[in-house]
C-alpha cells in the first residue's frame, strides 16, 4: 500500500506510475473520498470534543440540582426536574449528530479502502520505461569458463544438448501421465533419480543461502486472504491463485471466527512477510534475514498454449526465497537488494550455469515492485535464456499493508 499522506503531496507521481505500469486507477476520485473521510472525521471529532466540554460543563450543575431536588416539592420538584433532563439531553443530541457522521465514514471507507488497494507502488526513477517483458534491459552477462556464446554448444561440450523432457525419459525422472491422472494438466511426479535430484538442488540452493546469514524457515502455504492483500498479491493476482472456501463450511475456526477462507501461496513470500503481520518491531532487530523452501502453486491462468509439456510451467512447484525487512531507508534497501541478486549469481557461478540479468520494464513490473531484475539462465536445448530467479525491491509497500511497524532505536525507543 502507497502512502496516502504522500498520495495527497505529490498525485503527479502516482497517476505517472500508474501509467507507467498500464495499472488504471482513479486517482482523481480516491483523493476526492480521502478530503470527504478526512473532513467527516474532523467533524466528528469536533463533536466529541464538544460533548465531552459539555459533559464536564453540565455535570456539576446536574449535581447540584440533584441535591437541590432531594428537598424541593410540587412545582418546584417537577421545574428542576425539567431543567436536569434538559442539561441530560444537551449531550445526547450531540451524540446523535456523531452517530450520523460516523455512518457516513462508513459508507466512504469501502470505496476509498479498495481503491487503496490497487495503487501501485510507482517504480524507481532509474528503471526503464517499456510496455512489456519485450522491453527489459539487458545488465550484464556471466558464462563460466567452458563456456563460448560466440560457440554451439554442441562446440563447446562436444555433444549435441538435449531437451529436459528427453533426459526425463532416457533416466525415468518424472512421470507425466500418473501426474495428469492424478491432478490435470500441467501435473507430474518426479521418480528415483528425478526426486533425488530436485530435493537435493533445494538442499544446496537453501544451504547457500544458510551461509550467508540468513534464518531459515518453514511456512504455511495455506494462508488466509489478508496476507495475500497485504502482501500485494491481491487483488491484481486473485485469478492465479488456489481458492479453498472454508465459508461454506460453516465451521468456527480456533479463534472462534465462523469460516475463513483459504489460499493455497505462490511463493513463500507471502507466509515469510504476513507472519509479521499486525506487528511493531524495535529497530535493533532488523535486518531480518529469513528463507524458507516451499512448495508454491500458481493456476496459470491465461497461459493456455505456453511450455504446455514439461517442468518449466506447472501448476505445483518447490522453490526457494529469500527475504529482507530492513529499516525504512531506500539506500539500505537498494544495498539489500544488491546483495540478494549477488547471493543468485554466486550459486548460478558454483553450478557453472551461463545467466544473464534483465532490469525489468515498467510495464513488466507487478504492482508491489519499484524495480525488479530478473535472472535467466542459458537453456542449452532452447537455443535461449529461461527465467529461472527474480529479485525485487518493494520498499515499504508491503510493510503498510500488513500494518507492519518498527520502533525506532530498538526496543523502548520512539517513533514508529
Amino acid at each position: 500500500m502507497i502512502d496516502l499522506r504522500e498520495l495527497r503531496e505529490n498525485p503527479d507521481r502516482f497517476r505517472d506510475g500508474c501509467c507507467k505500469k498500464r495499472v488504471e486507477v482513479d486517482i482523481d476520485r480516491l483523493l476526492a473520498l480521502d478530503a470527504q473521510r478526512r473532513d467527516l472525521t474532523t467533524r466528528v471529532e469536533q463533536l466529541r470534543a464538544e460533548q465531552k466540554k459539555l459533559a464536564k460543563a453540565t455535570g456539576p450543575e446536574i449535581g447540584k440540582l440533584s441535591g437541590q431536588l432531594k428537598k424541593a416539592e410540587g412545582a418546584e420538584r417537577a421545574a428542576l426536574e425539567a431543567q436536569i433532563a434538559e442539561l441530560k439531553a444537551r449531550p445526547g443530541a450531540l451524540k446523535g449528530q456523531i452517530q450520523g457522521l460516523e455512518a457516513e465514514v462508513a459508507k466512504v471507507e469501502p470505496e476509498l479502502s479498495a481503491l487503496l488497494l490497487q495503487v501501485p507502488m510507482p517504480p524507481d526513477e532509474d528503471v526503464p520505461v517499456g510496455a512489456c517483458s519485450q522491453d527489459n534491459v539487458e545488465l550484464r552477462r556471466w558464462n563460466p569458463d567452458w563456456f563460448d556464446p560466440a560457440k554451439s554448444f554442441a562446440a563447446n561440450k562436444g555433444f549435441e544438448p538435449l531437451d529436459h523432457l528427453a533426459i526425463i525419459e532416457q533416466h525415468g525422472l518424472a512421470d507425466f501421465g500418473r501426474g495428469v491422472k492424478l491432478a490435470g494438466s500441467r501435473s507430474y511426479l518426479l521418480t528415483g533419480d528425478g526426486a533425488r535430484l530436485h530435493n537435493a538442488v533445494l538442499r544446496y540452493a537453501q544451504d547457500f543461502i544458510i551461509a550467508r546469514g540468513f534464518t531459515p524457515m518453514t511456512v504455511p502455504v495455506l494462508v488466509r486472504e489478508e496476507a495475500m492483500v497485504g502482501t500485494g498479491f491481491f487483488p491484481g493476482g486473485r485469478e492465479q491463485a488456489y481458492h479453498i472456501n472454508e465459508t461454506a463450511r460453516q465451521s468456527p475456526d480456533e479463534e472462534g471466527d465462523t469460516s475463513r477462507d483459504l489460499f493455497l501461496t505462490g511463493t513463500g513470500e507471502v507466509s515469510l512477510m504476513g507472519m509479521r503481520m499486525g506487528e511493531i518491531l524495535d529497530e535493533a532487530e532488523l535486518p531480518l534475514k529469513l528463507c524458507t523452501t516451499s512448495t508454491c502453486f500458481r493456476r496459470e491462468a491465461g497461459a493456455a498454449g505456453k511450455d504446455t509439456a514439461g517442468l518449466y510451467r506447472i501448476h505445483q512447484f518447490d522453490k526457494v526465497e529469500q527475504v529482507v525487512i530492513c529499516r525504512a531507508d531506500e539506500a539500505e534497501s537498494r544495498r539489500w537488494h544488491e546483495e540478494m541478486i549477488g547471493i543468485v549469481e554466486a550459486l548460478l557461478q558454483s553450478l557453472e550455469l551461463p545467466y544473464r540479468l534483465l532490469q525489468c520494464c515498467t510495464g513488466d513490473l507487478g504492482a508491489k515492485n519499484a524495480d525488479m531484475i530478473d535472472i535467466e539462465s542459458w537453456m542449452p536445448s532452447r537455443g535461449a535464456y529461461g527465467e529461472t530467479h527474480s529479485a525485487s525491491r518493494l520498499y515499504d509497500y508491503q510493510c503498510r499493508r500488513l500494518n507492519m511497524r518498527y520502533r525506532a532505536g530498538g526496543e523502548g525507543g520512539k517513533g514508529p
